[in-house]
């Protein structure tokens, strides 16, 4: 059955304080507000290939149907009996499985459910639901959508970070995700700020005035300057937006500002964004790079010294690529 995709205006100031509100509560829940360190995405893949299309399970070999309980819910699973093992499917949760006899078949079943089980019991659980939420994503409210940006699973993350890009209301948005950027409460805030960095590689898409696009970037820079981690590299990414993709829109002046951050991280961040910034604006090689060379002298971390030395020469070259950047022993 298709999903109807909800993309209507809101109350951008209602949603906001219903984020704020969201990410209040959710520092209480887990009891901390320190940021964790989020694992990799790994792609959910809905539905799973078919069982039964490689063995040639015809239309008319589905002669019986059995009832199967799974974790409270009861649901009606078509069975074929066939030489090559019993195979059954669900038309409700879009699955199949095979096994040796109807018990190992439905086990087996169980074990194929299990990952869809998961993603949907994450997704309840980000919206502070119970159960699991068996509707699909498209079919979220904004404030809604804006949550699962803080999904522990990455890819729901991911999933609503489309939606919210492809919306015809983007500006509606802003407000609620510069507020993610400004985040400092929310324990899974850094994959949730890693979607936003990601959404204002295009900024002007999402503001209004000239006046909005200051306030996104003073957003990243304040994300850049405090930054106690760099957990899924979400400060490194904060760097290549406003260098790499803004570098006329505030970025350059943000980033140059950004290298007297107290944040070693946000340091590096800044220095690496700088060389982008340099790319897309030539004129401000000379600034740049007497910037970085004046940083250099002064900064306490030899790493980072050492690496602004370097991407001033990178800038000075006119190459294409640059030096690496460090990683400290505490990332390690």
């Amino acid at each position: 059955m298709p999903h109807r995709r909800v993309d209507e205006p809101f109350d951008p100031i209602q949603t906001l304080d219903e984020i704020k509100a969201y990410c209040q509560r959710s520092s209480s829940r887990y009891g901390t507000n320190l940021a964790v360190k989020p694992p990799n995405r790994i792609k959910f893949h809905w539905p799973p290939h078919p069982t039964s299309y490689e063995y040639h399970v015809l239309a008319s070999d589905w002669t019986k149907s059995v009832m199967f309980e799974l974790e409270g819910e009861t649901f009606l699973i078509e069975v074929a009996e066939t030489p090559f093992g019993v195979f059954g499917k669900s038309e409700d949760l879009w699955c199949e499985a095979r096994g040796s006899s109807l018990s190992d078949m439905l086990s087996n079943l169980k074990d194929v459910v299990a990952p869809l089980f998961l993603r949907q019991k994450s997704i309840a659980n980000c919206l502070e639901r119970s159960g699991r939420y068996t509707e699909s994503i498209s079919e979220l409210n904004g404030s809604d959508r804006l949550k699962l940006l803080y999904c522990e699973d990455r890819d729901i993350a991911h999933e609503a970070h489309q939606h919210i890009e492809m919306s015809h209301f983007r500006n509606l948005y802003f407000p609620s995700l510069c507020h993610i950027l400004l985040d400092r409460t929310h324990p899974w805030r850094r994959s949730a700020q890693w979607c936003v960095l990601d959404l204002f590689e295009d900024l002007p898409s999402f503001t209004g005035s000239e006046a909005d696009e200051q306030f996104g970037v003073n957003a990243m820079k304040q994300l850049i300057w405090d930054a106690e981690d760099d957990h899924a590299r979400t400060v490194y990414k904060a760097g290549v937006v406003l260098g790499g993709h803004l570098p006329h829109r505030f970025g350059g002046e943000a980033l140059l500002e950004c290298l007297n951050s107290p944040s070693l991280v946000g340091r590096r961040s800044a220095i690496h964004g700088l060389f982008h910034v340099c790319e897309w604006v030539r004129d401000m090689d000379t600034r740049v790079i007497k910037a970085l060379r004046e940083h250099a002298k002064s900064e306490d971390n030899r790493q980072l010294s050492a690496f602004a030395f370097a991407i001033a020469n990178d800038i000075e070259r006119g190459g294409v690529d640059h030096t690496l950047e460090p990683i400290f022993e505490f990332e390690n």
